[in-house]
């Protein structure tokens, strides 16, 4: 079959144990990033499989209408990029396992990662270390601090259970069923909404962008939390209202941010707002590169492919397309 990876930055998929998987197959790779139809459709021209990394790239239906050939789209994850009623009319499966089984502990390190280097104030000491001073300012410790989880799947449990290790006060909001298995793993949960944003000292949200989450994060939210908090944002950036976290930091509340996500990926601008700020920690959705995650991601995906080659292709978003 004709397998096509788009956005792989780093020529990256070559180098792990699982490409293997797809010898015997014509496999074309794409380094850069191009979201124009024309072009995609172009590159695409000869395409059966199509591979795509997270959501870089969006699949929307004037884009399926021109590629006849393609059958399948194999991912992981969550797909708010792909128009998955067009590939339902132009018979193309959407298989998508969504992390089923593991976290993304990747994406858990790093919120851990961003956590000390806001709380620290790390790339702010760096950068005054290198210009020739000492320290610029005082930090702040994380144990007896209340670290707050919005949003108990998967990472977030596992960022939960790192928070107990640093010796945190840990407390969640979710869903009524996910509070509900909060309660059950023995976290605390505050009596509303408004009381866990106001009663967290670092605040990290845990959730998937649905059409129900996005903006779940208001600005009233933002200003009830303290002037001190800090919001941790690894997994999508939408689900805080458009607008609302800049206004927020600017008001001081909250007093830091740190992120991996935003609302137009790739970010290429230089002059966004939030890269202004001394009180922010930034970085481009690295959430889940890692060697390893990748390995175990695209072990599915390209899993996946194989599947649907030996005829009984499987984690089906579109089940309808199987029918036709």
């Amino acid at each position: 079959m004709n397998v096509t990876i788009l956005d792989d930055y780093f020529d990256t998929i070559r180098t792990l144990k699982c490409f293997g998987k797809l010898e015997g197959h014509d496999v074309t790779v794409w380094n850069d990033h191009v979201q124009d139809d024309d072009a995609l459709a172009a590159r695409l021209a000869e395409t059966e499989v199509l591979v795509l990394i997270r959501e870089r790239t969006k699949i929307q239906a004037p884009l399926i209408a021109r590629l006849p050939k393609l059958k399948l789209i194999s991912q992981r994850s969550v797909y708010p990029h792909i128009d998955v009623e067009a590939c339902t009319r132009h018979g193309v499966i959407l298989s998508s396992g969504q992390h089923a089984g593991t976290p993304s502990y990747s994406t858990a390190e790093l919120t851990w990662g961003l956590i000390l280097s806001a709380m620290r104030q790390i790339p702010q000491q760096m950068a005054s270390l290198k210009s020739g001073n000492w320290q610029m300012g005082v930090g702040k410790s994380l144990r007896g601090r209340t670290l707050g989880i919005f949003g108990y799947g998967r990472i977030g449990r596992a960022v939960a259970d790192i928070g107990k290790a640093f010796g945190m006060n840990v407390v969640i909001w979710a869903s009524e069923g996910s509070r509900d298995r909060a309660r059950e793993d023995g976290f605390d949960v505050p009596q509303s909404k408004a009381a866990f944003f106001a009663g967290c000292d670092v605040l990290s949200l845990h959730m998937r962008l649905y059409d129900s989450t996005r903006g779940i994060v208001t600005a009233d939210n933002l200003a009830q939390m303290k002037p001190g908090a800090l919001i941790v944002n690894t997994s999508r950036a939408p689900l805080i209202e458009e607008g609302a976290l800049v206004a927020g930091l600017r008001a001081g509340r909250p007093g830091m941010a740190a992120v991996d996500v935003f609302e137009h990926e790739p970010l290429r601008d230089k002059d966004h707002p939030l890269f202004a700020m001394e009180n922010v920690v930034c970085t481009p959705h690295i959430g889940y590169v890692t060697e390893d995650e990748w390995e175990i991601q695209f072990s599915d995906i390209f899993d996946q492919i194989l599947a649907y080659e030996a005829g009984a292709p499987v984690n089906v978003i579109n089940e309808q397309v199987l029918k036709s």
